[in-house]
């Protein structure tokens, strides 16, 4: 028979694993015998574990929530991961990097010493953006409600800021609350992001949480709708790159480029690269504008063969005619009407 410290944590890893445990199961996956498991859950109750029996034909144990934070298990692994997580969660954006820091520093001094060992180890480094972009800060308690709503299937209300353009201030005007049915909350780009559908708008909504005040209470329960496309990724990029819900750009071209596509593979996140031989390759990209797509296309060291359409040739044609101009300092020739 194990020793009985070793054989609480089994039976608290045990618990952890699933709801229900049957009182047999449990003494035999344990090898011990009913009685000794009901002393251990005894035990446990005593460090803090909320366990409660239930009765039935299988009756048996079940580890509650409980309303304190009673000692924790995790293997080697857990350990690990946790830390790793830990130290991930300081470039979230949503308010928690000071929790975050504390969390960490707990978890590493109830370590073994080679658990300990391992994380010093590794340190993730944060890169920052630009400061012409910084990532907005969001409310911890802001996220807290929006994903409350979320899951309760409720109608919110909140007061939303409007991004105001560059050099342009805020004129003070209130706008009416929103009414939405919140579907998912989302992060992508360092943002944190509510996919919802706008009641009063009638139609799929992505809005900023670091620009959402929420109001209290909530409205009722609703059935949630099926998101267009169906996955919240393919609907979060499809609205990110402006189209009109077909999850496609509104500009894609075609050229082929004399450089080996593995090359070309290495710098293009969002395109389609085929090799056409040893140094020549089919580039498919989209962009949000044809001048934005030529840009993109042209930062390639190499010759380019514009395949189509018409307006990506004279986008091309365009940005030639203004580099030239900045090379020999003419004056900017305007764009082309459209």
């Amino acid at each position: 028979m194990p020793k009985t410290s070793a054989r609480l944590l089994s039976l608290l890893s045990l618990l952890q694993a699933r709801r229900d445990w049957p009182g047999a199961l449990l003494a035999e996956r344990l090898d011990v015998s009913p009685r000794t498991v009901r002393r251990d859950v005894d035990r446990l109750r005593e460090l803090g574990y909320p366990i409660v029996a239930f009765k039935g034909p299988d009756g048996g144990y079940r580890l509650e929530a409980g309303t304190e934070l009673p000692p924790l298990l995790f293997d080697d692994e857990q350990a690990v991961a946790l830390a790793i997580a830990l130290q991930i969660a300081t470039t979230t954006a949503a308010g928690i990097e000071e929790a975050a820091a504390r969390a960490l520093n707990t978890v590493r001094q109830v370590m073994p010493v080679r658990l300990r060992r391992r994380i010093d180890t590794l340190q993730v480094t944060a890169v920052e953006r630009p400061a012409s972009r910084p990532d907005p800060q969001v409310d911890s308690t802001v996220l807290i409600a929006l994903s409350a709503a979320v899951h309760a299937r409720e109608v919110l209300r909140f007061d939303y800021t409007p991004a105001s353009p560059p050099g342009v201030e805020d004129d003070g005007v209130q706008t009416p609350p929103r009414r939405v049915q919140p579907h998912h909350l989302v992060t992508r780009g360092g943002r944190w992001y509510l996919v919802a559908w706008d009641l009063d708008r009638e139609d799929w909504r992505t809005f900023r949480a670091d620009r959402i005040t929420p109001r209290t209470p909530t409205g009722p329960r609703f059935t949630p709708r099926e998101l267009p496309g169906g996955a919240v990724a393919a609907f979060v990029t499809s609205r990110f790159r402006g189209s009109d819900g077909s999850g496609d750009w509104p500009c894609r071209g075609e050229v082929i480029l004399d450089l080996p596509a593995s090359v070309v593979s290495g710098y293009t996140r969002d395109g389609v690269v085929e090799e056409l031989g040893p140094n020549r390759c089919r580039l498919v990209l989209g962009s949000w504008s044809w001048p934005g797509l030529a840009a993109a296309m042209g930062r390639f060291d190499a010759d380019i063969e514009v395949v189509g359409p018409a307006e990506l040739k004279d986008a091309f044609a365009h940005l030639s005619r203004r580099y030239a101009d900045a090379a020999t300092g003419a004056p900017a020739t305007p764009p082309p009407i459209q």
